[in-house]
C-alpha cells in the first residue's frame, strides 16, 4: 500500500467521519484509541505495557490526540476475531501486511527471520544448505518457516524434543502454546544448542542483553523440495477492521510523521542491530551482525 499524506481539509472531513461511525456504531467515545493487544507476548505487549507494540500504541494515540485504551487478550490468536471484528477494540498493530482478514496500513517496519550463533564459534551460516546445519544442534520455535525448513533438511526428528521445550513440553492440541523465545537465546548463549532460527523483532532485546556475544545472519527466503517458496522476510502493518477506511486514512497519515520515533524504539529494541529496517528508510543493517 502507497501512504498517501492528506491535506489538511481532508484530514478534517476524516475527523469528522471517523466520530460519526464511532457513535453510529457504539464504539466508544471518538477521541479514544481502544488498542487490542496480548496480555503475555513479550516483547510485543503484556498487561503491564512493557513491550515494544505498547510503546508504539502510546506514540501512535499521542500523534492522533487521542487517549489510549488498552483492550487485552489472553488468547492472541483471538485478536481480530474477538477484537477487531466483534468491535472491542479499533486497531491492532503487528499485522503481517498481507493479512487478509484486515485492512492493513502502510508497513510501519520489514524484518526477516536470522540464524543465530555465537559469535566465538565463527559458524558460516549463509542460507539453509550451509554445510554446519547438517550437524549443528538446532533451535527453532514450532509453527514457523524455520521448522518448515528443518523438515526440508531433515533435521526435525533430532530437534523435536528441544522445539518442544520452548512450549514447556505441551501440545498444541487447539489450545494456545506460548514458546519461550527469551530461552531460545539464553540456551544459545549457554551452548545448549549451536545455531537459533527466530523472527529477528521477537529476540532482540533478549541478543542484545545476552552477556555472550551473538551473530545474527538474515534468512533468505528459501524453497521445498517441490518448489514451493518458504518466506524469511515480512513486512509489519497496523490493522483495522475491514471497511474503517476513516481510521485507517488517520493512521496512514501519521505513519510518516512517527517514522523517526519507530525508528528509535526498533533501535532500542535491537530489531535494526538484526537487520530491520523501519518502512521508508533507506538504512538498513549489514547482511551479518554482532551483540553484546
Amino acid at each position: 500500500m502507497n501512504r498517501r499524506p492528506l491535506s489538511s481539509v481532508a484530514t478534517a472531513l476524516v475527523l469528522l467521519v471517523a466520530q460519526g461511525t464511532a457513535a453510529a456504531q457504539g464504539a466508544g467515545p471518538a477521541d479514544t484509541l481502544r488498542v487490542c493487544a496480548a496480555d503475555d507476548d513479550m516483547p510485543y505487549t503484556n498487561a503491564r505495557g512493557e513491550g515494544f507494540e505498547d510503546q508504539l500504541a502510546t506514540l501512535l494515540a499521542q500523534t492522533l490526540n487521542m487517549r489510549l485504551e488498552r483492550v487485552g487478550f489472553a488468547d492472541p490468536r483471538y485478536l481480530v476475531r474477538d477484537g477487531i471484528d466483534k468491535e472491542r477494540c479499533d486497531l491492532m498493530l503487528g499485522a503481517d501486511s498481507s493479512d487478509p482478514r484486515l485492512l492493513t496500513s502502510a508497513p510501519y517496519y520489514r524484518a526477516s527471520y536470522v540464524f543465530l550463533s555465537r559469535t566465538q564459534d565463527r559458524l558460516e551460516l549463509r542460507d539453509w544448505s550451509s554445510p554446519v546445519l547438517a550437524t549443528a544442534r538446532l533451535g527453532v520455535i514450532p509453527g514457523t518457516p524455520a521448522e518448515t525448513m528443518v523438515t526440508q533438511i531433515g533435521r526435525h526428528a533430532d530437534s523435536f524434543r528441544y522445539m518442544m521445550s520452548l512450549g514447556g513440553n505441551k501440545a498444541m492440541r487447539n489450545r494456545f502454546v506460548r514458546y519461550d523465545v527469551e530461552k531460545l537465546v539464553r540456551d544459545l548463549a549457554a551452548g545448549e544448542i549451536d545455531v537459533a532460527v527466530a523472527w529477528a523483532p521477537a529476540v532482540a532485546r533478549y541478543v542484545k542483553a545476552s552477556p555472550v556475544a551473538l551473530s545474527a545472519v538474515p534468512v533468505p527466503d528459501a524453497r521445498k523440495s517441490n518448489g514451493e517458496p518458504v518466506v524469511f522476510s515480512y513486512d509489519t502493518s497496523i490493522g483495522v477492521k475491514k471497511g474503517n477506511s476513516a481510521l485507517l486514512a488517520r493512521i496512514e497519515a501519521a505513519l510518516p510523521r512517527l517514522r523517526p520515533q519507530i525508528g528509535q524504539v526498533l533501535a532500542e529494541q535491537g530489531v535494526v542491530a538484526l537487520g530491520g529496517q523501519v518502512a521508508g528508510s533507506t538504512a538498513t543493517a549489514a547482511a551479518g551482525s554482532t551483540l553484546r
